[in-house]
């Protein structure tokens, strides 16, 4: 039994330490204090700040463990976590993971099948995934495996506009393949103002002579 509760209690204080030190947590003998409207409070006891983060119904959080000694700082422990959920929500749907497409070919392929396949991974790079572009050589085609490299780099050139070529052709046992990344898209420059015509100057007419 006595087994059990110190096993609980030793998977909760990681839990806990996974993220920071909070409150009667932090068992340092001195800290370094930041107060919750970002002041410098000087070194005091660990007693003396939670007494000053109870006064202002706030959390202790230790924030720089590795300090000598630890800051600690003054602050609203739930509301952080929460913001601090939120940030990372956000920048994760912010967040775009690029995929690698493959597009697979045959020494033989016809010219209707090339552009279509051509046409697919293009469309891929637009979308900003990598592509990888493979020749499967079958029986007597490893003979001439040349057939592949020029093929591939026909490839690659009807991409250069859009795409890098990161990793050129390369034969790895009845494959040959070579990697396409898209290259950075540059933003759309703005079409320049028409400039105003400037206004016909008039000659003022001289006074009359009395």
């Amino acid at each position: 039994m006595p087994c059990i509760r110190a096993f609980h209690f030793s998977e909760v204080f990681t839990i806990a330490n996974a993220v920071h030190q909070i409150n009667e947590e932090i068992l340092d003998k001195e800290v370094r204090l930041i107060g919750d409207q970002g002041e410098q409070l000087g070194i005091m006891s660990v007693d003396e700040a939670l007494r000053i983060a109870t006064e202002r119904e706030l959390d202790l959080v230790k924030i720089a463990p590795g300090s000598n000694p630890p800051v600690c700082k003054i602050m609203d422990y739930g509301k952080f976590r929460f913001e601090q959920a939120k940030k990372e929500k956000e920048a994760k749907k912010n967040q775009r993971v690029i995929e690698i497409k493959e597009i697979r070919m045959s020494p033989g392929i016809d010219t209707n099948d090339f552009n279509t396949k051509l046409k697919n991974a293009q469309k891929f790079l637009n979308d900003g995934d990598r592509v990888k572009v493979s020749v499967r050589f079958r029986g007597r085609e490893m003979a001439h495996t040349e057939i592949g490299t020029v093929l591939l780099k026909d490839f690659a050139g009807q991409c250069a506009e859009i795409a890098n070529m990161d990793k050129a052709p390369k034969l790895e046992g009845r494959n040959m393949s070579m990697f396409l990344s898209p290259k950075p898209q540059t933003p759309a420059k703005k079409p320049a103002k028409p400039k105003q015509p400037k206004a016909p100057e008039t000659e003022q007419p001289a006074p009359e002579a009395e």
